[in-house]
């Protein structure tokens, strides 16, 4: 198969230096005789002279050098057009890339693009917001609202806003919706997930599975003190799926589902794929199965 590249470098993301990754992607590329071009991501997020360029000139492939944001911004313009889509991750959680096992290291995650497996991959709808792996509501939002907000990104401000938040954390009031059931809870955090982990290699949703069709819902909810999450999160670790009905007990309820609705009662901060959004008074969640062409590691 011939290909042709296009790679587009977020130019704020992540703290990695863009003009070593440049190199980096200049040499690789034509050692491995490919066609590319480099081009910067769009803020506004239209892309189209990108979308130009690949119906002109054959591109086959897009590969997103930037974090969860950057991909859910790109995947979302361009995954109409007949493309697969590669990640080198530069954010500071890289939760999708990590799940389809592409290294955090730019030299290897380009060992992927040049050679990885392309696979239909799912994403989701949160509403009208499209969402490529990761949507929460509560603990892990108030963290990316505040991320969002620090002049320095990176791994240890992100770990430093997460420890606060861990102890001063409150609870939200969600009704839930989902496989012919309704019911009610105060919780610290609800993620629903494509991806199985928030980020960094941190496992939130063990079952998820990218091209399931299904959705992972992880409903962490009140208990008598922050310092037990740490037995709550042992229990997510785990694993365990259960029925939603046989769960309502637990510390933590964690099931599957094709679509849920999440009327946020309670106005818990939301989160999509670790960009800040605003919080909606109620949540149509819906499973875009096979929805886009992911280049994966091993």
């Amino acid at each position: 198969m011939s290909r042709k590249l296009i790679y587009l470098i977020n130019p704020i993301s992540g703290t990695k230096g863009k003009d070593s990754l440049k190199n980096t992607i200049i040499k690789r590329t034509m050692a491995a005789e490919i066609p590319f071009e480099i081009m910067d991501t769009d803020i506004a997020g239209k892309y189209y002279a990108v979308r130009k360029k690949v119906m002109a000139e054959g591109i086959t492939d897009i590969v997103i050098c930037g974090g969860d944001g950057s991909v859910n911004q790109v995947v979302h313009a361009l995954a109409d057009l007949d493309v697969r889509f590669g990640i080198v991750p530069m954010g500071s959680g890289n939760g999708l890339a990590l799940a389809a096992g592409i290294p955090k290291s730019s030299d290897k995650a380009l060992d992927v693009v040049f050679t990885g497996e392309a696979r239909m991959t799912d994403a989701f709808m949160v509403n009208r917001q499209f969402a490529c792996m990761l949507c929460g509501l509560g603990f892990d939002a108030q963290v990316a609202h505040e991320f969002a907000q620090q002049p320095k990104r990176g791994l240890a401000t992100y770990a430093s806003l997460t420890t606060r938040n861990f102890f001063s954390a409150g609870s939200y009031l969600f009704k839930i919706e989902a496989n012919k059931l309704t019911f009610t809870t105060e919780a610290f955090f609800v993620s629903v997930a494509n991806s199985n982990q928030f980020g960094n290699n941190f496992t939130i949703a063990p079952q998820a599975i990218l091209s399931d069709g299904l959705l992972d819902v992880v409903i962490v909810k009140k208990i008598a003190k922050p310092l037990l999450l740490l037995t709550v999160m042992k229990q997510v670790l785990a694993g365990k799926l259960k029925r939603i009905e046989n769960s309502l007990n637990s510390p933590v309820i964690y099931f599957q589902t094709e679509e849920l609705i999440i009327s946020n009662v309670g106005q818990a901060p939301m989160h999509i794929d670790g960009e800040p959004r605003e919080t909606p008074k109620q949540l149509h969640i819906k499973v875009l199965p096979q929805f886009f062409s992911l280049i994966h590691g091993t």
